[in-house]
């Protein structure tokens, strides 16, 4: 518990007792991880000229912001595991959907690894507010759920304040996930457009959420991405979905506002992120950059360097390790927990899945992802030199499997089933962004390719991603970069090998 002490002075020649001064004593190294739902860039201190996301902004100018953060994955069960394991999601088992008939969970031997499991081995109260996603739960079980509604990220933080402020001497770790800006709530009826907008999670007819003051945008004035066309569809959605980016803003000013209210801000580790890249097509369930870019920003109260623009290259699969290290229970010499749970006598205690494909072959001893700690307040520090990243399912019946290779200045995508056509999430097939254009032929503009190109992939795209970085221009059919291709393709199946990628067998039988 807290314990209270009082500083008394007996007073010369009066024998009083005066208290001066009650102190509590409040748990150290908090972590609070704030992780959002199909969200690219669409932040003020990444330069949207018209993103209204004023607390995120001020996050950014007391910490680090990343410019090169990446997912390894841009589906929504497959990426979240990841960050929770500290691993690639070929290594850990979640190909794709957690969530009814798609039934992908992690290995149940991955619990020796998982991030909400070692936090508590490592001293840590555990819990999580808003979406899971992940499976097995015994896996990444975290001591306390606490409810909320997932589209209402302001009441998800009021409804932390208890376990936030708790008497306890111990620190917290709080995974804060919301449902936003996620496609779903329908489609909005008053819209005159024959392809209505997606609500994105909006109250129809400019409603508000309860506790939250609702920012509007105007079609006309949000910014259009490169990727996608700029159509009265399109921009009827990115209204939308500005408008959740902007709810979600208002939940991360609560959370702060709790903080500091307990005197714990200072003393408290936060990290903000999506999951990946917006849901729109050209960005969720792809490997362009639309769809694995993500935001990132760390605010670590105990680091005296403040509003620091950092170009380290970093990925979802650094997460666990760094809130490890920053918990002090990293071990550097394995890359994994100091206090490591054998996996196997933890399942044989518990007398549950004894007879199961528990690891699917893997040792579950180190992490795959690396600590960015030592890069915070260093905006020149480097981290890795190139990352490794996929696509295997997204929905059970979306397999399309993808690997790329990137660093600043190439990135190399191989679509291992390019014969097949591009298969779509529901949602974005669904949206009227698509439909729009897809009503108008193979031919009609959809951002830099045509319809029909986004469906009929080649086998390797091969990017000149610093002076190409829209992806516009593929390079892997140009005589004159043939050598380079050669080069980042063994770049990838060095990678494929080192990080223990099933897929890197269809090298020789595809």
């Amino acid at each position: 518990m807290r314990y209270l002490f009082l500083l008394a002075l007996f007073v010369s020649g009066f024998g009083d007792v005066s208290i001066l001064a009650e102190t509590a004593r409040l748990p150290e190294k908090n972590i609070i991880l704030f992780i959002t739902d199909d969200q690219g860039t669409t932040l003020g201190c990444y330069g949207d000229p018209v993103a209204v996301t004023p607390n995120i902004d001020q996050l950014a100018s007391d910490g680090t912001r990343f410019n090169h953060a990446f997912a390894t994955t841009a589906s929504c069960s497959a990426s979240r595991s990841v960050v929770l394991s500290g691993l690639h999601n070929h290594k850990n088992g979640q190909y794709g959907h957690q969530h009814h008939f798609h039934k992908f969970a992690s290995y149940h031997n991955v619990v020796s690894l998982s991030l909400p499991r070692v936090l508590a081995k490592a001293g840590y109260r555990t819990a999580r507010c808003g979406k899971f996603h992940v499976a097995p739960e015994a896996v990444y079980h975290f001591e306390e759920v606490i409810p909320g509604n997932t589209r209402n990220p302001v009441q998800m933080a009021n409804n932390c304040r208890e376990f936030i402020t708790a008497d306890s001497d111990q620190p917290f770790f709080l995974y804060f996930a919301t449902s936003d800006p996620h496609r779903g709530g329908g489609t909005d009826a008053t819209s005159d457009l024959k392809h209505k907008p997606n609500l994105f999670g909006n109250k129809p007819e400019k409603g508000s959420h309860r506790g939250v003051q609702e920012v509007f945008y105007q079609a006309a004035e949000v910014p259009v991405p490169k990727f996608l066309p700029d159509t009265p569809e399109t921009r009827a959605e990115l209204a939308q979905y500005y408008q959740s980016c902007s709810r979600i803003d208002a939940g991360l000013g609560q959370l702060v506002e709790i903080l500091k209210q307990a005197d714990l801000y200072d003393r408290t580790l936060i990290v903000f992120t999506a999951d990946h890249g917006m849901a729109f097509s050209g960005a969720k369930t792809t490997v362009y950059d639309p769809g694995l870019k993500v935001p990132f920003v760390v605010r670590n109260p105990y680091q005296s360097k403040r509003g620091v623009v950092s170009e380290a290259l970093i990925s979802h699969v650094d997460i666990t390790p760094s809130l490890l290290d920053f918990a002090e229970g990293l071990d550097p010499q394995t890359n994994g927990p100091v206090d490591w749970q054998d996996p196997n006598q933890f399942w044989k205690q518990r007398d549950e899945a004894v007879q199961e494909n528990r690891a699917g072959g893997n040792q579950f001893r180190s992490y795959q992802g690396k600590s960015w700690l030592p890069t915070l307040g260093h905006p020149n520090a480097e981290h890795h030199s190139r990352i490794f990243a996929s696509h295997t399912f997204h929905e059970i019946q979306m397999y399309y499997p993808m690997r790329v290779v990137r660093d600043k200045k190439f990135k190399l995508i191989w679509n291992i089933a390019y014969k097949l056509d591009y298969p779509f999430a529901s949602d974005l097939w669904a949206a009227s962004s698509w439909q729009a254009q897809l009503e108008k032929g193979q031919e009609a503009n959809y951002g830099q390719r045509t319809v029909g190109q986004y469906i009929q992939r080649p086998r390797f795209e091969f990017f000149d991603i610093e002076n190409d970085p829209d992806e516009a221009y593929n390079l892997a059919d140009k005589p004159e970069y043939a050598e380079l291709l050669k080069t980042y393709q063994g770049h990838l199946k060095q990678m494929q090998a080192q990080l223990k990628d099933p897929w890197a067998i269809k090298w020789k039988y595809e």
